[in-house]
């Protein structure tokens, strides 16, 4: 079963998720901040992470430079699920390694995950 890490600060969003997630056979294990969502990955090693950008303390930017910096996190997909529309976000996510960049009320659950499927192959 692949494991998911879904770093989001919107629990109740994150949890509609991770119902969803679950329900499709993926293991989801939640992170409501970027500390917690970093410190989360590298005791899980999860098989793909799914990033928001805006949080406290630490932005997802922040999460996915770190991830990328680490020799043992850095091979893990990440895509950034995101409220933020700008193109400059999606460019900087992509320039710091996101696999893909999804803005939220832009695809349904279902099509959110197709696209992990994609990149759980």
């Amino acid at each position: 079963m692949s494991k998911i890490l879904m770093i989001e600060d919107d629990i109740m969003l994150a949890q509609m998720y991770q119902r969803k997630l679950e329900e499709n056979g993926l293991s989801v294990k939640l992170a409501y901040s970027g500390t917690e969502g970093l410190a989360e990955a590298q005791m899980e090693k999860p098989d793909l992470i799914l990033l928001d950008i805006m949080m406290p303390k630490m932005n997802g930017f922040d999460v996915l430079k770190r991830l990328k910096e680490n020799i043992i996190l850095k091979e893990i997909p990440v895509i950034v699920l995101t409220a933020l529309t700008q193109d400059s976000d999606r460019e900087e996510s992509k320039k710091l390694g996101a696999v893909d960049y999804l803005i939220k009320s832009d695809f349904t659950p279902g099509q959110i995950i197709d696209k992990i499927q994609k990149y759980l192959k």
